[in-house]
């Protein structure tokens, strides 16, 4: 889970635990785990399907086959749901991508990493690494024989702040290796440094380290499909700046004549509830964003996974109906955390930026030379973001955790399962314009 999809503040851990204290363990984990059952059900599979979409990237957390405080031992039921839905995009023709989405300590400094700290403590210690091995080791082993599993991508988005990526390859060297020693027949999807977009480190020999069948993987998110973007025209230079941007990120492959994969890119989209009647406006040019990206993956014949299917309203191909009881509880705390743009992710921070600019210009007249104020991972994160990420989504999140966990007070196992029916299929809103501009284009690249 992610805060923006699901409207929790912080990270995935912290709101389980904070449930677990107002809930009891049991109830708490009732809810998450029929959260997860409505979250994707056979609804979800044929609607994708019937957009003439063929594969879908699940990204899972560590957290579900291991405890941190038993770690190497795999959970009761581990793979329960991760069977369920590969089972069910099967039964539709649809092909899936295992992504380790969240690893032990954390791959980058994202609240998706599911660790706490903006710190990737991942490259840090043997420990941490050991227990993603053997992670890899326990899903080939379970999916060796699975046709419609096209592959593991190994780690998403890492941030691994050496310059030669020594954690990053070391990382790669062993996972690819205990693969390959229990499957060598699925594809290998590795992500590129610093979020996906950076391979100039990658040793020259991978055709030779780690084999043939691998995809390099890019996440191709254009600044104009975010809140501080910019009006998007679609003028000749902005669309100069879009193809310049996504070359780049793809270049070190091309240079090599490797396989390259999107598994990540996508605008967000204005709500209503909080863009009010410039909403539409907006949208349309995301959906141009949408289709322009599209047109220079359809030239490349650039396979991708876009990101993403399900959400509550910010960029999901579906999204939660605001008439569900998920969406009424919450809705007052929800515009809250709007207001105060808690979430990191595609944030219009226009309410409270004269907040946090005393705390940038705080740090730039106490560190005078730009260059030491230039921290990895730069330049995604500016001294601005890593503000942003510290005191806004880390601390002030920190502090709603509890609330959060609060609305669900005296909830029994009844009424918590009709919350976590709030994401079923029947429950959610199709976003047309989107799904309007993916189907043409899945129906074209036939």
């Amino acid at each position: 889970m992610e805060n923006f999809i699901t409207g929790y503040p912080g990270c995935e851990y912290q709101i389980r635990e904070a449930l677990a204290e107002v809930l009891g363990e049991q109830k708490a984990e009732f809810f998450f785990d029929k959260f997860l059952e409505h979250f994707f059900t056979d609804g979800d599979a044929a609607f994708f399907h019937s957009l003439s979409l063929n594969c879908i990237r699940i990204a899972i957390n560590y957290r579900h086959f291991e405890s941190p405080m038993n770690p190497r031992v795999l959970r009761p039921h581990a793979f329960a749901h991760l069977d369920r839905v590969i089972a069910l995009c099967a039964k539709h023709g649809i092909y899936t991508i295992i992504d380790l989405h969240t690893a032990p300590g954390g791959q980058n400094g994202g609240w998706h990493s599911d660790h706490g700290t903006h710190l990737a403590d991942f490259f840090r210690h043997r420990h941490f690494i050991d227990s993603a091995v053997w992670l890899w080791e326990r899903i080939a082993e379970r999916y060796k024989d699975d046709p419609w599993v096209a592959g593991y991508n190994l780690l998403n988005e890492p941030a691994d702040p050496s310059r030669q990526f020594t954690g990053l390859i070391g990382f790669y060297d062993r996972a690819i290796a205990a693969v390959r020693a229990i499957d060598a027949r699925h594809i290998i999807f590795l992500d590129g440094n610093t979020y996906a977009t950076d391979f100039s480190a990658f040793p020259e020999n991978v055709r030779e380290r780690w084999g043939e069948n691998v995809a390099y993987s890019i996440h191709d998110y254009s600044v104009f499909g975010f809140p501080k973007g910019g009006v998007y025209e679609g003028s000749p230079e902005q669309k100069e700046k879009m193809v310049r941007g996504y070359k780049r990120k793809r270049e070190w492959m091309d240079a090599r004549g490797l396989c390259v994969w999107n598994g990540e890119w996508g605008p967000v989209y204005a709500r209503k509830e909080y863009e009010g009647e410039k909403t539409d406006e907006i949208n349309v040019r995301r959906y141009a964003v949408l289709k322009d990206q599209l047109d220079l993956y359809q030239k490349d014949r650039l396979s991708w996974s876009i990101w993403l299917y399900k959400d509550i309203g910010f960029q999901g191909m579906v999204h939660v109906s605001a008439e569900t009881p998920y969406m009424k509880l919450l809705k007052p705390f929800l515009q809250r955390k709007h207001r105060l743009a808690v979430d990191s992710w595609g944030a219009d921070d226009t309410g409270v930026r004269h907040v946090f600019q005393p705390i940038v210009d705080l740090i730039k007249e106490a560190v005078p030379r730009e260059e030491d104020r230039r921290l990895y991972p730069w330049p995604g994160w500016s001294l601005e973001e890593r503000v942003n990420r510290l005191a806004r989504a880390t601390l002030v999140a920190e502090f709603m955790v509890r609330e959060w966990a609060d609305y669900f007070h005296g909830m029994e196992e009844a009424e918590l399962e009709e919350m976590a029916k709030s994401f079923r299929f029947e429950n959610c809103v199709e976003r047309a314009g989107l799904n309007e501009v993916l189907r043409a284009h899945a129906t074209s690249s036939r």
